[in-house]
């Protein structure tokens, strides 16, 4: 099972803006968990100007970073070494 955490700093607002805000991603999240392979570890770190979005602005940005963050990455290309 994935496991998510949320790190919203004070920038966000005062104590009661930071858990809507939290509480917010955690409702995102839920529903998206199983986009994520098993035994994965996500955090998820707000920044200030989260807290004044709406809440379908914070779930497109979960997706949009979600499907960054699970894309498949190829190997770089180097040039070999010659010896």
């Amino acid at each position: 099972m994935p496991r998510v955490g949320f790190i919203v700093g004070r920038g966000v607002g005062n104590a009661v803006a930071r858990n809507l805000l939290r509480r917010r991603l955690r409702h995102v999240m839920a529903s998206r968990l199983d986009r994520l392979p098993a035994g994965s570890r996500i955090v998820v770190r707000a920044t200030p100007a989260a807290g004044g979005e709406s809440f379908q602005s914070l779930a497109t940005a979960l997706d949009s970073a979600l499907s960054a963050a699970t894309k498949p990455r190829g190997r770089a290309s180097r040039p070999e070494a010659t010896a």
